[in-house]
């Protein structure tokens, strides 16, 4: 598969928390949490379990970073 995306994370699933709907994925990328909301039937297709590795596909235009 190719894509264009310019940030691709490896990591962990540490937890996956279903909703009606939507699935909130989080993953362990060296220490630092990554959490991406998915569908159910995605997980489902892909097989996403906690403790398997993952990578998480980040693709935006724009990132906005906030500070406390």
């Amino acid at each position: 598969m190719k894509i264009s995306a310019r940030n691709i994370l490896k990591g962990k699933i540490v937890e996956i928390t279903k909703g009606a709907t939507t699935s909130h994925v989080r993953l362990d990328v060296n220490g630092a949490i990554v959490t991406a909301s998915i569908t159910n039937e995605s997980v489902d297709e892909l097989g996403l379990v906690k403790g398997k590795a993952a990578y998480a596909v980040v693709k935006s235009s724009d990132v906005m970073i906030g500070i406390d």
